[in-house]
């Protein structure tokens, strides 16, 4: 039994010679990121992908960190939709072996056919090591790990494609292993010019989905505060304050909570509209999906009433 099955369709090749899915495996270019399902018991998790699923969102991605595991929450969320596509955003390299993975997404692609995207990516030392891990050099890491996945035996019943396989990709070196080693790349709080020059560097064939984070207010203060909050946890790692950087950032932008300068340019506020309009900032950037990350600290009720008043916006 061979390892490797075809992806249902190709575009044109990159830099590196190889193939690439088809944008199709994505569902569409509007997508949900959400790290607040962990917070609902599974019953609400089901109805909440349900009800994302029949808005006409095309994917929802979730995290890794100290929350439900990867890939058994990618079961939940694919068994409660029929068309949805789930995706990992990431699945963490350091806390499992490449042949888990691998065996992992085979499992999800056969099971769920066309509907599960791979997300990969190496986190942050100190989520990794607070769990016992060793975390090593990113770049080889991750090279090292693709190929793991790649050689690794699985006797089991094969998927007809193998889901697309998208990493955590902020800097060019990681971008350019999207290219040459993986189906794509998938960053997360990422302003529209690093969307463009990530485009640049991937080429035309390979997948690309980034992250938005919203915030529907349109009071400028509420938007601060909640953006602030958002953004806390991030600024205490070093992989994210080295991608703002990059983004021609500066220090004094990310002292403190966070200047007005960096919060607004990682997360977008105003009517709807004022983010359909970030949204297709990045799309016209070569983004083929952009995921929506709606930000707030209402009650499990007040994040779906959003996604709800952003559909007609977004998805028109």
């Amino acid at each position: 039994m061979t390892n490797q099955s075809s992806h249902r369709g190709t575009e044109p090749s990159g830099s590196s010679g190889k193939d690439y899915p088809d944008r199709s495996v994505l569902g569409g270019e509007i997508g949900i990121w959400s790290r607040d399902l962990n917070s609902m018991a599974a019953p609400q998790v089901r109805e909440a992908a349900t009800e994302i699923e029949e808005l006409g969102y095309a994917a929802l991605w979730f995290g890794e960190v100290l929350g439900r595991e990867a890939f058994t929450n990618a079961s939940l969320l694919l068994c409660a939709t029929s068309q949805l596509v789930v995706a990992t955003g990431i699945a963490n390299i350091f806390v499992r072996d490449a042949w888990a993975a691998n065996a992992a997404a085979k499992t999800l692609a056969e099971a769920y056919p066309d509907r599960f995207v791979l997300g990969l990516g190496v986190s942050h030392r100190p989520l990794v090591e607070m769990r016992g891990h060793d975390y090593r050099s990113p770049l080889s890491t991750m090279r090292t790990y693709l190929k793991g996945m790649r050689e690794a035996r699985f006797e089991a019943a094969q998927p007809e494609h193998d889901a697309p396989w998208l990493l955590a990709a902020l800097g060019p070196k990681m971008l350019e292993l999207s290219r040459d080693l993986a189906d794509g790349a998938n960053p997360y709080l990422v302003t529209p010019q690093h969307t463009a020059e990530a485009r640049e560097i991937l080429g035309e064939g390979p997948l690309l989905v980034v992250e938005q984070a919203v915030a529907l207010t349109t009071e400028r203060g509420e938007a601060l505060r909640l953006a602030r909050s958002h953004l806390s946890r991030y600024l205490k790692l070093p992989n994210y304050r080295n991608s703002w950087l990059r983004q021609g950032f500066k220090e004094e932008d990310l002292s403190g909570e966070g200047s007005e300068r960096l919060v607004e340019g990682m997360v977008t506020w105003g009517s709807e509209g004022d983010i359909r309009e970030r949204v297709y900032e990045h799309l016209s950037a070569g983004a083929d999906q952009v995921c929506v990350q709606v930000v707030t600290d209402g009650p499990v009720d007040s994040l779906r009433e959003q996604w709800r008043s952003l559909a007609p916006a977004l998805l028109e």
